[in-house]
């Protein structure tokens, strides 16, 4: 049934059109990228993730190894203010948002930088954030946003955070499992019926209504304007798509641009991550170097995710992730490491972030 696209309140901010760009690390979805999504009237989304790289790490302060030095120079202040001044110049006033993973060192600190360097909304997955609104108590106008995987995990956070806090979300992201990137589930759930985006959003959306209608963002291989509506009538009040907007020329990880028209379907794989969750990826560059059994030595600079105990859960899979994110964002196609969706093989032309909007919003 053809929906029609209303705008979309979330706390104090309203975004024209009900459409989230996912936030995309390292360098997937910084100013180019999500000032424009803002511009055009959905919700660009800026990943907090390994902003130390932003500009080839001008901003990142002490660098080792032509790589960001500890947690405090890899998720860098100075570049995540950079990175949102830069968007504004953009998008204006129209509501910018902040991705920051859970299961990062120094997630308080990085939520308190979000806020201080003007992000109107915070999104928080890759575990479960019951501690969130501690670190935006002093910024009551940004909405906060947790990515979960079921019913179950909305209702933990709703209680921990009204009991705690006295607050709820001020909207959810319900993600299931085709997304690109990192899953809320162990990786044979991912394959199965019952875990699939239609099977949970209706589950999550009965959920929310215990807690007074909290919107309900749908996220995890949504490609086209007939997705759109599908979920917004099992009840959803919007989307978020990640993928699709890898295939724009405002996407600030530019090797996108030469990668995505020539990947199939067999290209695009679920790996083991040293964050703990399965993730999905291209089967290319260090994925490729593991498999040929040459990838690069793996030593911790970066030290960016607590789960991966300082490289140790990196040297299991044979990959840091920090590094390989960082080269993908730089382009090298050899050793980087590139997420997508499990419908990345769609992609065959790269189009502006104007034309991907129209193309959802007007159908």
């Amino acid at each position: 049934m053809k929906t029609t696209l209303k705008p979309l309140k979330i706390g104090k901010h309203t975004i024209k059109f009900p459409i989230f760009q996912g936030g995309m690390g390292v360098g997937i979805s910084w100013d180019e990228l999500a000032g424009n999504v803002s511009k055009e009237g959905a919700l660009g989304i800026i990943s907090a993730v390994g902003t130390g790289y932003y500009k080839k790490m001008q901003f990142a302060g002490r660098i080792v190894s032509s790589k960001p030095f500890e947690a405090i120079n890899f998720y860098s202040k100075v570049a995540l203010n950079e990175i949102f001044k830069n968007a504004r110049k953009i998008c204006g006033q129209n509501p910018l948002g902040a991705n920051i993973l859970h299961a990062i060192n120094d997630y308080g600190r990085v939520v308190r930088d979000a806020c201080e360097v003007g992000a109107n909304m915070i999104i928080t997955g890759a575990g479960l954030p019951t501690n969130m609104p501690e670190f935006a108590k002093d910024f009551p106008d940004v909405a906060l946003i947790p990515i979960v995987s079921s019913s179950k995990a909305l209702r933990i956070i709703c209680k921990r955070w009204e009991e705690r806090f006295k607050r709820i979300p001020d909207a959810v992201v319900v993600e299931g499992p085709l997304s690109g990137g990192h899953q809320g589930f162990k990786y044979e759930d991912c394959f199965k019926e019952e875990f699939q985006l239609e099977n949970i959003v209706p589950q999550v959306a009965k959920e929310s209504q215990q807690w007074g209608g909290i919107p309900i963002i749908a996220a995890g291989g949504i490609w086209d304007r007939q997705d759109i509506d599908k979920f917004l009538n099992l009840g959803a009040s919007g989307v978020q798509m990640g993928t699709r907007f890898l295939g724009t020329k405002e996407c600030d990880a530019k090797a996108y641009q030469e990668i995505l028209p020539h990947i199939q379907k067999e290209d695009i794989e679920l790996v083991k991550s040293p964050v703990g969750y399965p993730a999905r990826a291209l089967r290319i560059g260090v994925l490729k170097r593991i498999q040929e059994g040459n990838a690069p030595k793996i030593k911790c600079i970066s030290n960016c995710v607590a789960p991966c105990h300082r490289g140790v859960e990196a040297k299991k899979v044979g990959y840091c992730i920090a590094d390989s994110l960082g080269k993908g964002h730089l382009g090298d196609i050899r050793e980087g490491l590139y997420f997508s969706g499990a419908n990345g093989y769609k992609v065959k032309k790269i189009i502006s972030v104007k034309e991907l909007i129209e193309e959802l919003t007007q159908g």
